[in-house]
């Protein structure tokens, strides 16, 4: 079923996406590091090779986006650039030099029985992973999963469906170039929403959904899936700068959280300054974000300091922007960082700017976030800064992984018992 058009029957066909993931999961399994590795480098080859085809595709994909009113957070995401299909190609070769993970044995110990206890890292199994906008995710997910062992199910935005398809075709190039089967990483090759609504049901073939997206997606996926998930809601990020910062140091990093990109979850939402130094900062500030067009909400005392500052609603402490827009709170202290964040982050991604070891420890670990920085740009928090390859996501849960999901959040682990005869008497 390669065209749209000749998909009629949606259960049907999802079905039979979940079978086939799930036997080729079984090869998956049991493949070599070294025929895995082979797949990555010959999907890097493929792509670098297909480079001109894949802008052709992404470009037609924008232009109906475009043309379909999709807002701007979106079509920055979704627009691929050649500096783009190049990072797509050196992520995958990334992953290929990683080690591979499955069937490392650790945490070996004899007990007194004589018995050898230790943990075997093992697949999760089949991944079904939603996304929008992003056709990197495409590459960044199947090759994660390949890597890690498991069978993809790829169900990306309608928006991005031509680019989509056509990374796909590099992977499975890769595959075949390696002797592993096609059907290892599948593209949900039809737009209908009922195809979601049926991969989030399919627990006989599917082990975990990782869906990445808007806070729609997202809350759909978590009302209807009958499936375990790794997942964030939203990407309220924070920069905190304690009245301890290098000043200069503290406009770089602010600057950089919200205006490096706009549309990513890692993107600075509000911007914490504490009082002692807040006169000192945000005018100057303020100067570099309205010289690049972004517009900032604030509290009384940030109103009084910058002229220009609109004033903030309780609901912009909350709100994921993805847009030039930011708000700004003078707070007292760091203690009142952290109850802001408390309240009103989303446990994605908050930073301290500070010259104060003693504050940036307790930064570090009294806020509860996925990840938490000092002194440096949430921009960073990413799988591939973070030396993971790539990422299917970033997930805000606290159960099996949290923050970046790279080759390790895609795995479990099981009990082995190595013996010699040893009977329980």
């Amino acid at each position: 079923m390669n065209a749209v058009a000749e998909i009629k029957d949606i259960k049907l066909y999802m079905r039979e996406l979940g079978e086939q993931a799930r036997a080729a999961a079984r090869v998956l399994a049991r493949a070599d590091s070294a025929a895995k590795d082979r797949a990555l480098v010959a999907a890097a080859a493929a792509i670098r090779r297909d480079a001109a085809n894949l802008l052709a595709a992404n470009a037609e994909d924008v232009a109906e986006a475009r043309a379909a009113g999709l807002e701007p957070a979106l079509l920055d995401r979704l627009q691929l650039t050649r500096a783009g299909v190049e990072d797509m190609a050196e992520g995958l070769e990334q992953v290929a030099r990683l080690p591979d993970p499955i069937g490392a044995i650790t945490d070996v110990h004899e007990r007194p029985s004589g018995i050898k206890v230790g943990r075997m890292r093992v697949p999760l199994g089949v991944i079904g992973i939603i996304y929008e906008s992003r056709p990197n995710v495409t590459a960044d997910a199947a090759a994660l999963c390949l890597k890690s062992g498991n069978a993809a199910i790829l169900r990306g935005g309608s928006e991005a469906l031509r680019a989509n398809r056509a990374i796909a075709a590099c992977m499975h190039e890769g595959l075949d170039a390696a002797g592993l089967p096609r059907t290892a990483i599948q593209v949900i090759a039809t737009s209908d929403r009922a195809a979601v609504g049926e991969l989030l049901t399919m627990n006989q073939y599917v082990d975990i959904i990782v869906p990445r997206g808007g806070k729609g997606l997202i809350e759909r996926v978590m009302k209807e899936s009958r499936i375990p998930m790794i997942k964030h809601l939203d990407g309220v990020c924070h920069v905190y700068i304690d009245d301890r910062a290098d000043l200069q140091m503290a406009i770089r990093i602010a600057d950089n959280a919200k205006t490096q990109r706009y549309g990513t979850c890692n993107t600075m939402e509000t911007l914490l300054v504490a009082e002692a130094i807040a006169d000192k900062v945000l005018p100057p500030l303020a100067r570099i974000y309205f010289d690049k067009g972004v517009e900032l909400r604030g509290d009384a005392q940030a109103q009084q300091l910058v002229p220009g500052i609109k004033p903030a609603s309780e609901q912009d402490w909350y709100t994921e922007y993805l847009a030039p827009i930011l708000a700004v709170r003078v707070v007292k202290d760091m203690d009142a960082a952290m109850e802001h964040i408390a309240k009103y982050g989303s446990a994605h991604t908050d930073a301290i700017v500070t010259e104060d070891r003693d504050r940036a420890q307790r930064f570090l670990r009294e806020v509860d976030s996925s990840s938490v920085m000092v002194n440096a740009s949430t921009r960073f928090a990413d799988g591939f800064e973070y030396g993971l390859g790539a990422e299917v996501g970033i997930s805000t849960d606290k159960l099996h992984a949290r923050g970046p999901v790279g080759l390790e959040g895609l795995t479990s682990q099981k009990y082995v018992v190595l013996g010699e005869g040893q009977i329980r008497t």
